[in-house]
């Protein structure tokens, strides 16, 4: 039975990792919309897409991580998958990975 458990604690744990990555990506694509469509005269900007989602799928997926690896009071994982997305956290912000174009002015421009 014991080989049983641990197949299911796998599988809850991947599937939690993946509902990680899926999260990501689901919380980048307003950002990706407006980045690659363009938005105030039609302009684009790629990094949205080329920094931008794989920095918030990773970080999904290592939140995702880290929550399973406390599920299973795995604390020094977790801890490795919370610098891991502190890490990304930092890349985004210094290289403002989630920045699209100007919005379009409102009726003061």
């Amino acid at each position: 039975m014991e080989n049983r458990s641990e197949a299911v604690r796998g599988a809850l744990g991947c599937l939690v990792v993946a509902a990680g990555g899926a999260a990501g990506v689901l919380a980048w694509a307003p950002y990706g919309r407006h980045g690659i469509f363009g938005g105030f005269e039609g302009t684009s900007e790629w990094n949205v897409l080329w920094l931008g989602l794989p920095v918030m799928t990773l970080g999904g997926i290592a939140a995702g991580f880290a929550l399973a690896a406390l599920a299973g009071r795995k604390w020094r994982r977790a801890l490795g998958a919370a610098a891991v997305l502190a890490a990304l956290a930092g890349f985004g912000v210094a290289f403002d990975v989630l920045e699209g174009p100007p919005l379009a002015c409102g009726p003061g421009c």
